[in-house]
């Protein structure tokens, strides 16, 4: 069933464990100091058998690993910057590889204008492509080999905007939160029918609030329940989270 909604609440899932994820393969790309760790680690303890991308910094791979190994069933880490379409596919195919197939796949997506001007719609729109490129191609790999396997899965995008965020930043995450959600909801229409569900977790821009995810740890609770197959009805569902 695809949903729009993003008023549902998912705060009620804090706390919920699923064995069931118990040896599921799952990736977590996007991972770095300041996002996505609270996700990985949520798979991890939940004993599911990883494979985490991480921006080549070795010193941050390592410390990563020794938090993640003793709980994951298995890990795998792979330092790699996401930036050509040709080495997104490629780290895409090899994580795929890893444990031969993906049961969920959870893109954690930066929106950052960075350098760009402002007033630059050409370029403005040429950085949401470059932005959301890693996790549309990387969905694309994994949801095509969950189809050759026939096996149901999961794919998570988790976009995000800077804390402390000025006009500019909201700006920006608002126009790309729009192509995501289209991204989103045509990837859901297309793998529907082979079991494969989108969703797509994006900040809240309006200042309205009331979503109930306020932290990190809400969305990974979010992605724990939809991993484990328990939000097995939701596809093309995009959620709001609080800003920070």
């Amino acid at each position: 069933m695809l949903m729009s909604s993003t008023e549902q609440p998912f705060d009620r899932f804090v706390g919920a464990t699923y064995p069931e994820l118990h040896g599921r393969r799952v990736l977590v790309t996007g991972v770095s100091d300041a996002e996505g760790i609270d996700i990985a680690r949520a798979f991890a303890e939940h004993g599911a058998r990883l494979v985490v991308q991480v921006d080549a910094d070795p010193l941050a791979a390592a410390a990563l690993g020794e938090m993640l190994a003793p709980t994951a069933a298995e890990l795998t880490l792979i330092e790699c910057s996401l930036t050509g379409a040709d080495e997104i596919v490629a780290f895409a195919r090899r994580a795929v590889a890893v444990y031969g197939g993906l049961d969920a796949v959870i893109n954690v997506v930066p929106l950052r204008l960075g350098d760009v001007a402002d007033d630059d719609l050409e370029a403005i729109e040429a950085r949401i492509s470059d932005v959301l490129m890693a996790p549309c191609l990387i969905a694309r790999v994994a949801a095509n080999r969950m189809r050759l396997l026939q096996a149901d899965g999961l794919i998570l995008h988790i976009a995000t905007m800077p804390r402390h965020a000025d006009a500019r930043d909201r700006a920006f995450a608002a126009a790309a939160k729009a192509t995501l959600t289209a991204m989103t909801r045509d990837d859901a229409h297309t793998w529907a029918r082979d079991g494969i569900r989108v969703n797509a977790v994006a900040p809240e821009t309006s200042g309205v609030g009331g979503s109930g995810l306020t932290s990190e740890a809400d969305i990974a609770a979010l992605a724990l329940f939809l991993a484990a197959g328990r939000g097995r009805a939701l596809t093309g569902h995009v959620l709001e989270a609080e800003a920070a």
